[in-house]
């Protein structure tokens, strides 16, 4: 089945919230961020901006009537600074006036003074100066202080790896107007519309049921709009309210750039043992966090990072300390992955070094210690329906990796100026929040007269095709044609108290609950159908449209079953509810089994390096991926192809930069470089390893949105291989991204002729 939005995206017909029709007298907000990344407010004269024609009202933190917090984990956030800021492009004040334009005339009338504060922006000396965000977090098996003398081999090093701008074609935004009886709607483009709806209420003193928030469809997030989304929805919300007329927020690229935040920088130290057999023995890793100026979502992706720590391999004796550290830049924030790829690049860096310095193939390494079946991971999970060596082997055997090894081998040593590198990279990605609690879904169907159904989740469609795969889950469990089922756009009024959608979970947790309201309104059709054939429930089945009594075919068809049904007074609409069973998590002893399942795969990156002007392509990126049983299988390819460049981007292209000011220099598209079609792989294949997937997942399909991302890290150390290839002796850090700029550099340290 195709993405039911395909037509309406490509034809412009899909409506975002930038299309959604204005009501009249409508009014257009722009924010005022501060100037300064650390620092205090001494002067705010708004008289010049206020005077100028059009403008109607400045908002500030003094005219918040509830509280001026949005901290989602921690109350460490305000709407608005009040006094103090702490990164720059924090918002000050909201400007409102008749159009957009003359808004944004007025912000440049605003005199704004501060008293400048020295700005920490290296999460290390945060670390040194005790500035951190939530106290630190280890997560320890075996016995890693006793373990090192077994070790046969020692290596330590030191991995970075850089921020990453979401860069969504839709900018953050948000449309709201009042309704009667002082309520507010609320058109957020945001992952998470319950969060939104509770922390209005917050910022107006009132009660959650006044405020709704209606979601059709984000264009593009990536974890960028799961908790960020926030207070442009609140600062709308709050003018709204206060004037009685509809505000309306959208960021331009250049806000949106400079005040969000981006997917976390870490440093992080490493430390690695081996035996003379290669097998891993013990590994301790320490994580510096840059967190910005505030928690946001910063305690979750680095517990993320921690049950990531040894990616897909087991390790007897592991200790991984995570360190989230305040910063003068803005509150870093989720994004594909969520923590897991900074860590497994750690993993993956320190497996290059022992490599390296044993002369031997990465891969050797890390088939070695593939975890399996009954192998326990760190967090005391025990790993079950293991694919990791599955897919390890079928990779090697399909695109016979092997001889490819071989053919680089001889391509490099009868090549001069251009050289070839490859690496394998094996994923483990474990499905579930990492917050039992947030591990739940709600749905409501009504079955119309007709035969028509209508569905409604708590999931968010952003360009993924949830709605989708929930239209088929409607569809297959009806066993009613697709063109039945319509997805109604995501309402906190229809389905309260939702997760975000986020965690790969989107498909499973609101899949499952749409599962359950069907089979609730099929066990009521069932009974219908048998009291109009004089039968028993268990003896009808639908299929197809049509009614079977006994495996026979009737003459009842899906429209007269629920025809009947009404005129019999039988309740056509359900709830489903769904929690995530079996996981739990015990934060005083960091164990427990806090994942549904494992997504596992494995990769094969070649690339292809001019090694005089740094430039490089990726050849092939050739995967064996874990599905499960697809519930559609184009979609979820889609995934696939936009998870591997979204990864390469990060670790070869997207260089996030800011000065030690807090400044962002990498402001703009002409200064931060994203994948283009130039960067992609020449080469994507990707195919199914033949598995039954578990029953945790919907449909057994399992989870697609953030596995693949990790594969496009082979990227960065299949680049690294065609550099020593060159040039055996360069001193190359474990720094990404790794820039043509930067490769350049290192084809040519301690280069000898």
């Amino acid at each position: 089945m195709k993405n039911i939005d395909a037509t309406g995206h490509v034809t412009g017909k899909s409506v975002y919230l930038d299309d959604i029709p204005e009501q009249k007298g409508t009014l257009h907000a722009v924010v005022l961020g501060s100037a300064v990344a650390h620092g205090r407010i001494t002067k705010l004269d708004f008289s010049e901006a206020l005077s100028y024609p059009g403008v109607v009202q400045i908002f500030t933190a003094k005219d918040i009537p509830g509280e001026n917090q949005i901290g989602g984990i921690l109350d460490d956030e305000p709407l608005f600074a009040d006094g103090n800021v702490h990164y720059r492009g924090q918002p000050v004040a909201l400007i409102v006036a008749q159009d957009e334009f003359t808004a944004r005339k007025a912000r440049k009338l605003i005199k704004a003074e501060y008293e400048e504060l020295t700005a920490v922006t290296d999460p290390r000396k945060a670390k040194e100066k005790g500035l951190l965000l939530f106290p630190p977090r280890t997560f320890q098996s075996g016995d890693i202080d006793n373990a090192w003398e077994k070790c046969d081999y020692i290596f330590e090093g030191r991995a970075d790896t850089a921020g990453q701008e979401h860069l969504y074609i839709e900018t953050q935004g948000a449309y709201v107007y009042p309704l009667e009886n002082s309520n507010l709607m609320v058109h957020s483009s945001t992952q998470g519309p319950t969060a939104v709806q509770k922390t209005i209420a917050q910022i107006l003193g009132l009660p959650m049921h006044r405020v709704e928030v209606n979601v059709t469809r984000l264009g593009g997030a990536f974890g960028g709009k799961e908790d960020q989304a926030t207070p442009w929805a609140c600062m709308a919300a709050l003018a709204a309210y206060k004037l009685h007329k509809p505000v309306k927020l959208v960021l331009n690229r250049e806000d949106d750039i400079t005040m969000t935040g981006k997917r976390h920088p870490y440093s992080s130290d490493f430390k690695i043992g081996l035996t003379k057999d290669l097998k891993i023995l013990a590994f301790e890793t320490v994580y510096y966090q840059n967190g910005g100026a505030a928690a946001d979502l910063s305690a979750p992706i680095m517990g993320r990072s921690l049950f990531h720590a040894t990616n897909s391999y087991h390790i007897p004796h592991v200790k991984a300390t995570g360190y989230s550290c305040k910063t003068n830049l803005p509150p870093f924030t989720a994004f594909r992955g969520f923590g897991a790829p900074q860590a497994v690049f750690v993993m993956e860096a320190a497996i290059a070094m022992a490599a390296e310095k044993l002369n031997v193939p990465a891969s050797i390494i890390q088939e070695k210690n593939l975890i399996k079946e009954n192998d326990v991971f760190h967090y005391g999970q025990k790993a079950e329906r293991v694919n990791a060596r599955k897919s390890w082997q079928k990779m090697m055997k399909e695109y016979r990796i092997g001889e490819l090894a071989k053919e680089i081998d001889d391509f490099n040593k009868t090549h001069n100026t251009v050289k070839k590198g490859l690496a394998v990279m094996p994923v483990c990605f474990g499905i579930s929040f990492t917050k039992t609690s947030m591990n739940q879904a709600r749905s409501l169907v009504h079955i119309y007269q007709d035969g028509s159904v209508g569905v409604s989740t708590g999931a968010i469609e952003m360009g993924q095709a949830v709605n989708t795969k929930l239209l088929q889950v409607a569809a297959q469990a009806f066993s009613i044609h697709p063109e039945r089922v319509k997805l109604e756009t995501t309402n906190t009024t229809r389905v309260a108290n939702t997760s975000p959608t986020a965690a790969s979970t989107g498909a499973d947790l609101n899949g499952k609950a749409v599962l359950n309201a069907c089979d609730d309104l099929l066990k009521r059709l069932k009974q219908s159908a048998a009291k109009m054939l004089d039968s028993k429930p268990e003896d009808i089945e639908i299929k197809d449209e049509k009614i079977y009594h006994a495996n026979t075919e009737t003459d009842i068809t899906w429209e007269k079953l629920i025809e009947f049904s009404f005129l019999e007074r039988i309740s056509l609409s359900a709830v489903g509810h769904y929690a995530t069973p079996v996981i739990h998590f015990d934060r005083t002893r960091e164990k427990g089994h806090p994942f549904a399942y494992h997504v596992y795969g494995t990769a094969a990156v070649t690339v292809r390096l001019d090694c005089l002007r740094g430039a490089y392509d990726i050849e092939k990126v050739q995967v064996i991926h874990d599905f499960g049983n697809s519930i559609n299988p184009e979609i979820d390819l889609g995934q696939i192809e936009g998870g591997i460049a979204q990864g390469i981007g990060w670790l070869t292209l997207e260089e996030l930069k800011f000065d030690e000011k807090g400044v962002l220099l990498s402001n703009s598209l002409s200064t931060y470089k994203v994948p283009d079609i130039y960067a992609v792989p020449e080469t994507l294949q990707c195919k199914p390893l033949e598995t039954e997937g578990p029953e945790l997942a919907i449909l057994h399909s399992k989870a697609i949105g953030e596995p693949p991302f990790l594969y496009g890290i082979g990227a960065y150390f299949a680049l690294r291989n065609a550099i020593r290839a060159f040039n055996p002796k360069t001193d190359l850090q474990f720094e990404a991204p790794l820039t043509p700029e930067k490769v350049l550099m290192a084809l040519y340290r301690d280069f000898q002729t």
